[in-house]
């Protein structure tokens, strides 16, 4: 069984693997049979990640992790709902993950389209519905749109993660889990952490 990191053992793990991602010098950890065969038993990962569903920001490689090490959960825009709750609260609770990382990435395209406006069609409307908020509070702040909503959308859901009811915010308060946000630069693949 291995031991669970504390929070900032898990930043930094997480921190290192980009800096070896973005280095070209991924180790691919924890990809082998003998990883299959270990968490066939059960799972110990380190990090909750919440990012967007898009194709080029696949969390384990630009965090160079392995099977087993991140539980990961990938909705566009990297919005908070329901399901995504209860997801976060399992890996929480019954995982005893101790860190969360809400994962907003350059040139968003669930964000561009808040961003855009109009009519959404089918159930992408939720996804701008929940966006919104950010757009509008980004359209207040100096600089570029879009890249001001997807950091404003990652501290809106990192703000809505710590102070959930029941359960995520009884263990925020109680010291038992961190949710912080990071950005994901495309170019050059960099990820940087969020402030409040």
């Amino acid at each position: 069984m291995v031991m669970p990191l504390n929070v900032d053992e898990a930043v930094q793990r997480l921190l290192e693997g980009n800096q070896r991602y973005t280095g070209g010098r991924s180790i691919h950890p924890n990809q082998g049979t003998d990883r299959r065969e270990e968490v066939q038993r059960g799972q110990t990962p380190f990090a909750v990640i919440l990012g967007c569903s898009d194709s080029r920001v696949p969390p384990e490689i630009i965090f160079d992790q392995g099977v087993g090490d991140l539980f990961v959960i990938r909705v566009a825009g990297n919005i908070v709902d329901d399901a995504v709750l209860g997801s976060i609260e399992y890996a929480a609770e019954h995982l005893g993950v101790g860190l969360v990382v809400v994962l907003g990435h350059q040139r968003c395209g669930a964000v561009q389209a808040a961003v855009k406006g109009g009519e959404a069609r089918g159930h992408v409307a939720a996804l701008i519905e929940a966006i919104s908020p950010a757009v509008y509070e980004a359209r207040t702040l100096p600089g570029d749109v879009v890249d001001n909503a997807i950091r404003a959308s990652v501290r809106r859901s990192v703000s809505l993660l710590r102070t959930s009811r029941p359960l995520l915010g009884d263990l925020v308060r109680g010291g038992k889990l961190e949710v912080i946000g990071a950005y994901y630069r495309l170019e050059g693949g960099t990820v940087e952490i969020v402030g409040e």
